[in-house]
């Protein structure tokens, strides 16, 4: 008899089809949860196959097996100081700006309690974060995806976090990212003014809906190839997955995207070792110094992966010979 864990929640055993699929995308279906939910509770050692413990998200489904999915009783999302590399390219007394990497969530979340931006962000700053974001979020004005690379603002005091909050609804502070999307634009320029909403088909996902929050995106083509082009980006307003949303709704989703489509091109599929996520990465910010008045711009390179992508697609468009 497989015993629960002590701080568990409740224990459900699943019938899955041995179909041949991955565990954890049978169990997502199954037990009405999202796949990296799975994936972490499995991480965690909370899936037991016929008895065993089964870690990898990866394995197969096989038929006749007694699948056991424990649930753990909720976390409080307390952010706890950890000594996690991270990139600091600006910080005095007011505010701290940094370099978020590909996978890093910027504060804890259901599956993700731990190793987060403002957990690194609390080993490096301890109590000089500011409260207005909660005991969740100290210090985070704003947030980039998990699988987004780039530059991220965090306040050290409240002061600070008011004044760069301000700045973000009057939309002076400047946000510029690129990206890889799947084939190639109308319009070398343009504006996608188009709100979004979570999805009520999937509640994981964001959507273009009538009654969502006003949301409007700039791009500029910089570069095109056969199967994709370069594009930088300025976001107007700030919503939850808004480029990729965009991008989607356009017909070309950022590369790689594994929610939005942008996972089954052909480059990805080719190179998938380029690609952990979307190759998307917020890579300048400006914005007003909250105490000196200041304009402030801060760059950050395109990750490896993104300029060993970019060299793949320059030489896969010269001429041969």
């Amino acid at each position: 008899m497989t015993q629960m864990m002590p701080d568990a929640l409740e224990s459900r055993t699943i019938s899955i089809p041995g179909d041949g699929r991955r565990l954890d995308v049978a169990l997502s279906e199954a037990a009405g949860l999202t796949r990296s939910r799975v994936a972490a509770l499995m991480a965690d050692g909370n899936v037991t196959v016929d008895g065993k413990v089964e870690t990898k998200s990866g394995a197969k489904a096989k038929p006749g097996q007694t699948v056991v999915l424990m649930i753990p009783a909720p976390k409080p999302a307390v952010p706890v100081a950890q000594e996690i590399p991270l990139t600091i390219l600006y910080q005095d007394d007011d505010l701290a700006v940094v370099l978020k990497p590909c996978g890093m969530v910027v504060h804890p979340a259901p599956g993700h309690y731990s190793g987060t931006l403002v957990s690194a962000l609390l080993y490096r700053c301890g109590s000089e974060l500011s409260g207005i974001g909660g005991v969740a979020r100290p210090g985070i004005v704003h947030r980039i995806d998990r699988q987004t690379t780039g530059l991220i603002a965090a306040a050290k005091n409240d002061f600070a976090h008011e004044r760069l909050s301000a700045q973000l609804a009057d939309h002076s502070m400047s946000r510029e990212y690129r990206a890889l999307v799947v084939g190639h634009m109308k319009e070398m320029c343009g504006t996608v003014d188009a709100p979004i909403a979570r999805s009520t088909r999937d509640r994981k996902k964001m959507a273009i809906a009538a009654d969502g929050r006003s949301a409007r995106t700039h791009y500029r083509v910089d570069e095109e190839f056969p199967q994709c082009s370069l594009l930088t980006l300025n976001l107007e307003t700030g919503r939850t997955h808004q480029i990729r949303v965009h991008m989607a709704y356009l017909g070309h989703p950022v590369l790689g995207d594994p929610v939005y489509g942008g996972d089954g091109a052909a480059f990805v599929k080719k190179h998938p070792s380029l690609f952990d996520g979307q190759m998307l990465h917020a890579q300048s910010l400006t914005l007003t110094h909250p105490r000196t008045g200041e304009k402030m711009t801060f760059h950050a390179p395109l990750p490896d992966n993104f300029e060993r992508a970019l060299s793949i697609l320059r030489k896969m468009q010269q001429p041969i010979g």
